[in-house]
């Protein structure tokens, strides 16, 4: 379980396939404190630490991850958002996030707003991608608050910590994003789906 507030900026040092598994090795500034077996979030997506270096990581992504997510279109430079997994105690700063990416949505517009910033995105609604003005959304491992619900778009607000300390910074329209509905929502969506089909 994560929280959506990212600890670390990583970058893709090397990519490596095998068969249809890629393999990922990020450097970062908490590479040297992760564990062989740890959970870390890559941009919303929870994987399993592999192997370490005392500067990198290096982390396997299966077929079935590559093609729900982003990360089939990772190249070696790119940022990525890293998070690694709460601790029992902790405060839960953003909001209950899984690492388990939903659907990948599009960038579609970027608005400076008087030194923070409006992002417009744009996603396949199905009935278990529900978001709600004000409701939590996880975008890149982000946790962040929904504005402007409408179809198939929606907005997030942007401060300039968040802006320079994530790679939010570095989108642009047209950018492709791992978007993880709030799991409360699906529970509720699923719930209600099972008493219509009862009736």
């Amino acid at each position: 379980m994560f929280t959506g507030i990212i600890e670390s900026a990583g970058t893709i040092s090397r990519i490596e396939h095998e068969d249809e598994n890629v393999h990922f090795t990020v450097e970062s500034d908490i590479s040297d404190e992760l564990k062989i077996d740890q959970s870390l979030a890559h941009d919303g997506v929870c994987l399993t630490v592999v192997a370490l270096t005392d500067r990198t990581h290096t982390v396997t992504a299966i077929r079935e991850t590559l093609e729900r997510t982003r990360l089939g279109s990772w190249k070696e430079g790119d940022r990525v958002n890293l998070e690694r997994a709460m601790q029992a105690g902790a405060r839960l700063d953003g909001h209950i996030v899984q690492g388990h990416v939903d659907t990948v949505g599009e960038c579609l517009r970027v608005e400076e707003a008087g030194g923070s910033w409006y992002f417009t995105f744009r996603y396949a609604p199905s009935p278990e991608t529900l978001l709600v003005d004000k409701g939590s959304v996880c975008i890149n491992g982000v946790s962040l608050t929904v504005v402007e619900p409408d179809g198939d778009t929606f907005k997030v607000a942007i401060i300039p910590y968040t802006f320079e300390h994530t790679n939010f910074g570095a989108l642009t329209a047209g950018a492709k994003v791992n978007l993880e509905f709030d799991i409360i929502g699906k529970y509720i969506a699923r719930q209600m789906a099972a008493y219509r089909d009862l009736a």
